[in-house]
């Protein structure tokens, strides 16, 4: 059986202002054409269809369009769930219907823990769905009271799935969750996947999934496999934040042989705009070719610069954010320097402000208009007092 697996396609995406609706559509129609190419058996979409729970209208029609294109007119089914970005009842919505034309969403976590059965021609996969649940909601639905963290969850889960599996079937898990080799802790892969727990637990083991052919996962943005080759995140399908700029995006192809052994391929996408860093002095980053990606630029420029963001526009249209890489590398050093000036007097910190604004030390006739300045100054407020 030939498996598409995807994830994490977060439509409504909105990045520093920008949706990024335009960008997806450009890079979900390169999926739908993998589709026609490859004729996939099933295609799997492991959570966090849209990036937030109330989408926009825009969004919700990009995501009609591209099932209508994949179950109704490439009549390749579509098997869902829902992340910690979606709604749970908003998607699943319809779902009973929509099942029958093959396009299977798992909003909430049913606690019949029915499997959506596919066939080839070795015989029946079954296709366990479980959507991003809640630990509180996972303990009162299965009526269990030591359930407290996502991994005590999970592996309630799976020990209901596995008291009803067939053991003559092939069995493909779905799931949106933080999943780590011993559950353990780790860092998230990009800066746009939000926390599954806030204050508590999150990881979930790899070892649940041991007993499974293939696991498809979503929540992380970097495709990876976790402990084992059948234990894998697909990864978005574009980038979400600049913390992504080293991923290769794209979306897995698995084939599950007769006896559930797997051979699995990453396939990528070419995003309409990339989304990267630019680092340079402002009079080179002038010079480049005009440019559409998304970009994020360090500046390099020891002195302040006039207008960053309008003179890099000129360059990069849609240019997201300007920085000094000095105020990144040197926070430490930033911080050192607050305390010293809280130490310093007026006359000190004048200079040193000069200084930092215009590169020189200030001439002496400079220094004493200041402390002329500052001497009326001084005068005026003591009067008020």
């Amino acid at each position: 059986m030939k498996i598409f697996h995807t994830a994490d396609w977060h439509l409504g995406k909105l990045l520093q202002g920008v949706y990024m609706t335009e960008d997806q559509r450009h890079i979900l129609l390169q999926f739908i054409e993998e589709i026609k190419n490859e004729k996939p058996d099933v295609v799997i979409i492991a959570g966090d269809l849209y990036d937030r729970s109330i989408p926009t209208s825009e969004a919700v029609d990009l995501l009609n369009d591209m099932l209508g294109k994949i179950v109704l007119e490439l009549k390749t089914p579509v098997l869902a769930i829902a992340g910690n970005h979606d709604s749970p009842r908003r998607l699943e919505f319809g779902s009973k219907m929509m099942s029958s034309v093959g396009f299977h969403i798992a909003g909430n976590l049913s606690a019949t823990f029915s499997p959506v059965i596919y066939n080839d021609e070795h015989g029946e996969v079954h296709f366990h769905l479980i959507p991003y649940t809640e630990p509180s909601l996972v303990k009162h639905e299965l009526g269990l009271e030591d359930i407290k963290t996502h991994n005590d969850a999970m592996e309630a889960i799976i020990a209901k799935i596995n008291e009803q599996k067939d053991k003559q079937a092939r069995h493909v898990v779905v799931g949106h969750c933080f999943v780590t080799p011993t559950g353990e802790k780790r860092e998230n892969t990009s800066d746009s996947e939000r926390p599954l727990s806030i204050g508590g637990a999150e990881h979930v083991s790899a070892a649940h999934f041991t007993d499974f052919h293939y696991t498809a996962l979503g929540h992380l943005h970097q495709a990876h496999h976790v402990k084992h080759e059948k234990i894998r995140y697909a990864g978005s399908p574009l980038k979400y934040s600049v913390s992504e700029e080293r991923h290769k995006k794209g979306f897995l192809i698995v084939e599950l042989d007769k006896n559930g052994e797997i051979n699995v391929e990453k396939r990528f996408l070419q995003a309409k705009r990339d989304i990267r860093i630019v680092e340079g002095l402002m009079e080179d980053i002038e010079k480049h070719e005009q440019n559409e990606d998304y970009v994020f630029v360090r500046l390099l420029d020891e002195t302040p610069v006039i207008s960053p963001m309008e003179r890099i526009r000129a360059v990069y249209p849609n240019a997201m954010h300007v920085e000094r890489k000095s105020s990144r590398i040197h926070l430490h050093e930033e911080q050192e320097n607050k305390e010293k000036r809280a130490n310093m007097d007026q006359q000190s910190l004048f200079k040193s402000f000069y200084k930092e604004v215009k590169g020189t030390e200030p001439s002496e006739d400079t220094q004493s208009l200041f402390s002329d300045v500052l001497q009326e100054m001084l005068e005026v407020e003591s009067e008020r007092k």
